[in-house]
């Protein structure tokens, strides 16, 4: 068997070579096998410890293996969001020589569900909503990089929390393809379609299961994915025209987008013969424009929503300090090592793979401003912790796979609220004093 066995892969762990791989995937021993929720697959897939991370294997064809392999790297290439690739075993064989399918091998992506262990009883039409419009925007940054996935649905989907919404994640790219020159509006119209069809089947099961609640409108849900992807395409895509004295709309326009998480690459500018009109339409947009700046200024790197949560409580921070005139990094660090990561090292170890610290973080600032309402006055931020932690936070399934130290953000010693904090300078300070 070892001898006929071909690993293909960027970087080869030498921990696959002591998997089972002459032994049938649903066959391998609990010894080996890491039981997590999965969403609906026509391949079998199973997940496995590797190294200290959780991988998933899916067995299929050779050819259909190598190629989604592929696909996934071109996808990671472009900053698509999709699960990454780790290897493509073939030339499996069992004990007796038979041939067995190959397999892709693909990394868990951390904290992320399938949409059906995002809900513990039953789907509520919120929830409904804004996996769909998480999934819809995945497919237009998918088509936007010139995606045709063929099979668009919450199942071939992993969720992560997002500041209140979810972002999505492709984790199924066989029906994939990729075209350099961009999609054709059939294309994207096809995609839709396929997404409409089948998130509408989706729902209707959920609905035959008992776990829908009642009065939900499985096609309705379904329809929203359509007018969300419009909604969004058109932001991007829309080709916008104005007089000549009115150039501050160019401004607007990329400010709009900024909002909306995209930042403009690139734009093409045309002017009438007679100078009178003025026509824009982004020609390169990528995503993630929150996320960029904070990573820019702290060194976080979260989803979207959660980005534009953080630095919205940055600019708070620092406007309640009467720093408005300092360097926005320097503000910045100050506000990272005085306010965030001092919420983030209260957290108690045993709860920390809960949620990943973002999250929690964006949590806390909603616990407290539900406590400030009830109660009718501003709540210090180290009491809405406690409460959150006690009343929430522990009552929390966990959603991360952790087989080790979550991350080095996470695996510092526990702070208890009262404990004081050490700034840049070696000054004892009381964080709480500070938020």
């Amino acid at each position: 068997m070892a001898e006929s066995l071909s690993i293909t892969a960027s970087s080869v762990d030498p921990a696959l070579l002591a998997l089972p791989w002459s032994t049938p995937l649903a066959e391998w021993p609990t010894s080996t096998i890491v039981f997590l929720p999965k969403g609906i697959s026509r391949h079998l897939v199973r997940f496995a410890s590797l190294s200290g991370r959780v991988v998933a294997i899916k067995e299929t064809t050779e050819e259909m293996a190598r190629r989604e392999y592929d696909m996934l790297g071109n996808l990671h290439r472009l900053d698509a969001p999709c699960v990454e690739r780790v290897a493509v075993i073939a030339g499996r064989t069992d004990a007796d020589g038979q041939p067995l399918p190959a397999a892709l091998v693909t990394a868990h992506l951390k904290f992320s569900l399938p949409y059906r262990a995002l809900f513990t009883q039953v789907l509520r039409p919120d929830t409904a909503t804004r996996l769909v419009d998480a999934l819809a925007a995945l497919l237009v940054r998918l088509h936007n990089v010139g995606f045709f996935w063929g099979d668009v649905s919450l199942s071939n989907t992993l969720f992560r929390r997002d500041a209140g919404a979810f972002a999505a994640y492709l984790v199924d790219a066989e029906t994939g393809e990729l075209h350099e020159a961009g999609l054709t509006a059939g294309q994207r119209a096809h995609d839709l379609d396929v997404a409409r069809t089948n998130i509408a089947g989706e729902i209707m099961d959920l609905e035959a299961g008992g776990r829908l609640e009642g009065g939900v409108d499985a096609l309705a849900i379904a329809d929203g994915i359509v007018e969300s992807y419009h909604s969004l395409w058109a932001a991007l895509t829309d080709r916008e025209s104005f007089g000549a004295d009115e150039s501050w709309r160019i401004t607007e326009r990329v400010q709009r987008l900024n909002a909306l998480g995209f930042d403009i690459g690139e734009m093409s500018i045309t002017t009438t013969d007679d100078g009178t009109r003025v026509a824009i339409q982004p020609k390169v947009v990528d995503a993630g424009h929150h996320q960029r700046r904070l990573l820019r200024l702290t060194g976080l790197d979260v989803e979207e929503n959660q980005a534009r949560r953080l630095l919205n409580d940055l600019d708070e921070f620092r406007a309640r300090i009467s720093r408005l005139g300092d360097d926005e990094e320097v503000v910045a660090h100050e506000w990272l090592t005085r306010v965030f990561e001092p919420v983030v090292m209260a957290i108690p170890y045993d709860l920390r793979a809960k949620l990943e610290p973002a999250e929690v973080y964006h949590q806390v600032l909603e616990h407290r401003w539900y406590m400030s309402q009830s109660r009718g006055g501003s709540v210090p931020l180290a009491e809405a912790l406690g409460s959150y932690v006690d009343a929430v936070l522990r009552h929390r399934r966990d959603e991360a796979t952790v087989m080790g130290p979550p991350t080095e953000t996470m695996s510092l010693p526990v702070v208890t609220a009262d404990m004081p904090v050490v700034d840049d300078e070696g000054d004892t300070v009381d964080w709480r004093d500070l938020v």
